[in-house]
């Protein structure tokens, strides 16, 4: 086995190894991103939940960024929420200025009851062509 094609953006690289994940690994032309929670730069959690959840794309954006993607490229997204009911509206709003057009990632929601002290967490896949 070829080893992983790791992606870490810039400045978050101690939270990664701290927990022994990488932020992204590059397959072929698929980026599989880990999941990205609304931590602040010191690795704690935001406690607005807006601003948690927007947090939580940004610090995608930036994973995507480090491989040279986009939102664009994203064709599928997982979160996960500790009270998918009272937050679905929140998540959404935050998520349609994300995903603004159509068409859109295929999205699977799974409401948790644990993501480490926070509330919201995002995992994607996404199709990052090389460069020829």
């Amino acid at each position: 086995m070829s080893k992983r094609d790791a992606i870490f953006p810039a400045n978050r690289h101690a939270l990664y190894e701290k927990h022994g994940y990488s932020a992204a690994v590059r397959a072929g032309d698929l980026l599989f991103v880990s999941g990205q929670v609304g931590s602040r730069d010191d690795g704690s959690a935001e406690p607005d939940f807006a601003k948690q959840v927007r947090l939580a794309f940004e610090n995608l954006k930036a994973v995507l960024a480090a491989a040279d993607a986009t939102f664009d490229d994203i064709i599928d997204i997982t979160t996960f929420h500790t009270d998918p009911e009272k937050q679905f509206d929140t998540i959404m709003a935050v998520k349609a200025t994300v995903f603004s057009e159509k068409p859109y990632p295929t999205w699977t929601a799974v409401g948790v009851n644990w993501l480490a002290g926070f509330d919201f967490e995002i995992k994607a896949i996404a199709r990052v062509p090389q460069a020829a």
